[in-house]
């Protein structure tokens, strides 16, 4: 095999090897895989930067579908193009789609023993702790301006005070971006 070829084969393997890891080893859905994501994609393989981690994060969450599937979808794609986004894909959905199918096959038995039930209660405390760590880890690479922070605190608000549709924050704050952007782009160019 030629080395390009080898050199390829082997980021379809790490590819398909990190997500599958991501998606076997997360609990609490696409927010409490960003920190692994991250680990995995940044600081392990360097597949992307931190700057490049919160650009990716808004167009995953931002576009319909999964977070950790967009995102494996994405990266993928970047490193190899069709095919590391499909087996970057299988591999992030594979875990969770035999462990969701064995468990259905078992649910009623699982549902009443009661140690399984103490067990979910104490993932569930753990993926808080996970996403509110990803926050704090990734704010730290941010470049905050009072815009940035102001719609940052207003779709907070939004969201958990007043339980506006996320779809609609989402493109609130898209489009005061842009205005602002391309009001901020005018005043220069006018100068």
């Amino acid at each position: 095999m030629p080395e390009n070829a080898s050199s390829k084969a082997a980021v379809l393997k790490a590819l398909f090897v990190s997500f599958f890891r991501i998606g076997a080893f997360t609990f609490g859905g696409g927010y409490a895989m960003i920190p692994i994501i991250h680990r995995e994609v940044v600081e392990t393989h360097k597949w992307i930067s931190d700057d490049d981690m919160l650009d990716l994060l808004a167009i995953a969450e931002s576009t319909p579908g999964p977070i950790a599937i967009n995102s494996a979808t994405f990266i993928g794609f970047r490193q190899a193009g069709l095919l590391g986004s499909i087996l970057a894909t299988l591999g992030v959905v594979l875990p969770s789609f035999v462990i969701i199918s064995l468990i259905s096959l078992f649910y009623i038995r699982f549902k009443e023993i009661p140690w399984v039930f103490y067990a979910f209660e104490g993932i569930k405390s753990a993926v808080i702790v996970l996403m509110v760590s990803a926050v704090l880890k990734l704010s730290k690479h941010s470049k905050p301006t009072l815009l940035t922070i102001g719609l940052t605190g207003g779709s907070f608000l939004c969201s958990a005070i007043l339980d506006i549709d996320v779809i609609l924050i989402l493109i609130a704050a898209a489009a005061i971006g842009l205005f602002t952007y391309k009001g901020i782009t005018s005043a220069k160019e006018g100068q």
